[in-house]
């Protein structure tokens, strides 16, 4: 079943909307609840793993449930994807990362409109961001070619993952970079941190595009034995 691109771009923004809610808005309410900076981080991650699971379930079927410009631009390398399109989505994703901020800002009864002073930079950073970009996007493109059916539980899990063992807790997502700027909470960064993150992100993907375009790809097979065959 094929959507027109209308229906396509809201449900990109509406993925990437309700995704940076759930981080942006678990994030303050786990904050509010424990001064446990790591229980803090647990309570941030399992809803957001959780609602990466719902939301490629739901909405994937309409639009590839990108939620992510790192990942829209890998399909498009690959062809999966016009360049027109690939514009569009990155704009729907954006666009609604940001509202998706300002509505946990309102849920919560905050300044809706808001900049982040948490400071996430450096080379550690930069390095984890392009750790977690690789390892979502090879994800992605291992489970659509293996198990196109548990994409959505292998994103959700990784990504729940990558928020311990990465030192960024795994942003992996420009769009949500961007959204999370225009926050001043838990799950914060500073805009002027942003761009960094964003190219290591895009970094990270384009890495995973490389290696798992050829890892993917089977050799030949071998020649027909005419004694066996």
């Amino acid at each position: 079943m094929t959507y027109d691109i209308s229906r396509r771009l809201v449900a990109e923004a509406l993925g990437t909307g309700l995704l940076v809610c759930t981080v942006v808005g678990s994030g303050i309410m786990a904050d509010a609840l424990t001064g446990d900076v790591a229980l803090a981080l647990l309570g941030n991650t399992i809803p957001t793993g959780a609602i990466l699971v719902v939301l490629i379930t739901t909405l994937g079927p309409i639009s590839g449930a990108h939620f992510n410009p790192a990942v829209t631009l890998a399909f498009w390398l690959r062809r999966a994807l016009s360049g027109g399109d690939a514009v569009r989505y990155i704009a729907a994703q954006i666009a609604g990362g940001v509202l998706g901020s300002l509505l946990a800002h309102a849920m919560f009864d905050l300044n809706i409109l808001q900049f982040s002073q948490t400071v996430r930079s450096g080379p550690a950073q930069w390095l984890a961001e392009i750790v977690a970009t690789f390892g979502l996007v090879a994800t992605i493109f291992a489970g659509v070619k293996f198990r196109e059916a548990a994409v959505p539980w292998l994103v959700g899990l990784y990504i729940a993952a990558a928020y311990w063992f990465t030192a960024s807790t795994s942003f992996a997502n420009p769009a949500v970079a961007i959204a999370r700027a225009f926050s001043d909470t838990f799950a914060g960064i500073r805009p002027v941190d942003v761009p960094a993150f964003i190219l290591a992100e895009l970094a990270g993907a384009a890495l995973a595009l490389a290696v798992m375009g050829w890892l993917l790809t089977p050799a030949d097979p071998d020649p027909v034995d005419p004694v066996t065959e």
